[in-house]
């Protein structure tokens, strides 16, 4: 009679586990992918064809399993060198906008494994090539007064080489740029000289500036003097001729005269200014 009891508990206990594979079983066999998310679902370790997109998806339970894919934008900045169309060393480093297709992350999931490997095996040597591409097109000098071509050269190839891996670039960005310390020092000369340049024509063209304008005072004194001279041969010539002395002897400063004499005919000279004072007591006697 004590044996029955236990017996009795037997059924209930299998039922109980029964009960909890089943829910296991039940969990185990969907799962859900989350927006900006894509699913590989690999069973007995073999990737099976078709991404599982944002949803509740069903797996075989126990044998199978499912790597999440983050598909939003991601932002990875790669270093770059390459030598210029004239052999000049140039670096740089790109801002890198990209995101994985998600219907190719199954490719992805069994060609590179997972998101670390895509940036480091495929993301980062790809941006090299595509840099030196773009960098061997142009000297240097080029590559960085045309940087908008540098990079539209860049962001061509790199699309191109990524497109085939699953890969989608959204945009690129050059953080930095920079050359060779040869280079800079070439920079700066070439600017020292430019300046000394620019400097030797405006000194040149102030001289020239200057002549003119000594040019143009001459012909203005040589026109006002060929003026003169046809009025003092008109009529009232010599009226003019007085007033232009006196107007010089207030200009010069000098004193008042003591005496004015003028020339035996006033209508055919110029009158002459004396200051007595000049003459001493004894000239005048005489």
């Amino acid at each position: 009679m004590k044996s029955a009891a236990p017996q009795q508990g037997l059924p209930a206990i299998i039922l109980g586990i029964i009960l909890a594979g089943a829910l296991l079983v039940g969990l185990n066999s969907f799962v859900i992918i989350n927006p900006g998310q894509a699913g590989v679902l690999s069973i007995l370790g073999k990737a099976q064809d078709g991404s599982l997109l944002e949803g509740l998806h069903f797996k075989p339970p126990l044998v199978s399993t499912v790597d999440i894919y983050d598909v939003t934008v991601q932002k990875f900045e790669v270093p770059a060198q390459s030598s210029t169309k004239d052999l000049q060393e140039l670096s740089a480093s790109f801002a890198i906008n990209f995101r994985l297709d998600p219907v190719q992350v199954v490719r992805i999931r069994r060609e590179q494994g997972t998101l670390q490997n895509v940036v480091s095996k495929v993301i980062a040597p790809q941006t090299q090539e595509s840099f030196k591409i773009a960098a061997a097109k142009r000297t240097i000098e080029e590559a960085i007064t045309k940087r908008d071509e540098l990079k539209a050269d860049f962001d061509e190839a790199l699309n191109s080489r990524l497109d085939k891996y699953g890969i989608v670039v959204l945009d690129t960005s050059v953080v930095d740029l920079t050359f060779s310390p040869e280079f800079a020092r070439a920079v700066e000369e070439k600017q020292i000289a430019e300046q000394r340049a620019r400097r030797a024509v405006y000194v040149a063209r102030e001289a020239e500036q200057q002549a003119q304008a000594d040019i143009n005072r001459a012909k203005g004194r040589a026109e006002a003097q060929r003026l003169l001279a046809e009025t003092l041969k008109n009529q009232g010539g010599q009226l003019v001729l007085q007033k232009e002395a006196i107007e010089a002897w207030r200009q010069g400063g000098s004193q008042m005269p003591n005496v004015l004499i003028l020339g035996g005919d006033s209508n055919s000279s110029v009158p002459f200014l004396f200051n007595l004072s000049e003459f001493s007591e004894g000239a005048i006697a005489r």
